[in-house]
């Protein structure tokens, strides 16, 4: 099974609650996904590789702690990965980005590529896949199977919220990639939206229907 890591950060939980208010307006509902995106980051690079480098500051040198190796890659689930994806990229601008276009058939509720992009040397390179929301799995699933074809060895997911129903049909699917969540919640209801969840976070996002 993936191993899963619940961030249950004070500022973490009280941003992701003002999220979940269905009076919270598009406007807020971006700006709170992005300051948890900074927090979520702290937290799933805390174990990132170290070097040191030779610098000088105003008043001597010396051997300052830098990052090691190629630069990360975030992988974004679109549409909805993409606010996690933006306040990443600000702390890590150096970062490298992959897309991965995938919708959810309304039938099958299976995922549905219709995109993908992605840098070169994955199997060098810590793959952060994002999307705010682990419900069915399927585009999870779909997304890292997609990355490891390219070549990717070593991923994490982070989602915000996740149902155990996806958090067990992933890590059957990949045990070898990590979960980082805000939350887990209770359940999926009949059209596999996660309970008491927040609504659909693109829609919520981008001000759609």
């Amino acid at each position: 099974m993936s191993a899963v890591t619940v961030i249950d950060h004070p500022l973490v939980q009280h941003k992701l609650s003002h999220m979940r208010m269905k009076e919270t307006p598009t406007q807020d509902f971006r700006r709170l996904l992005r300051e948890i995106s900074h927090l979520l980051c702290y937290e799933v690079t805390r174990d990132l590789k170290m070097t040191t480098t030779s610098i000088e500051t105003p008043l001597e040198e010396m051997d300052a702690p830098v990052l090691a190796g190629k630069k990360l890659v975030f992988a974004s689930i679109l549409r909805a990965g993409n606010g996690l994806l933006e306040g990443m990229l600000e702390l890590v601008p150096s970062a490298r980005v992959a897309h991965i276009g995938l919708y959810r058939d309304p039938k099958t509720l299976e995922a549905v590529e219709y995109y993908f992009k992605a840098p070169a040397a994955l199997d060098e390179r810590l793959t952060i896949v994002v999307d705010p929301m682990l419900a069915t799995a399927n585009s999870a699933i779909a997304a890292v199977e997609r990355l490891k074809k390219r070549g990717a060895t070593n991923m994490v997911f982070v989602c915000l919220l996740a149902a155990p129903e996806g958090i067990k049909r992933f890590s059957e699917a990949h045990p070898d990639v990590p979960i980082f969540t805000a939350s887990i919640d209770r359940e999926l209801n009949e059209k596999s939206y996660i309970l008491p969840g927040l609504g659909d976070a693109g829609d919520r996002m981008y001000g759609t229907k």
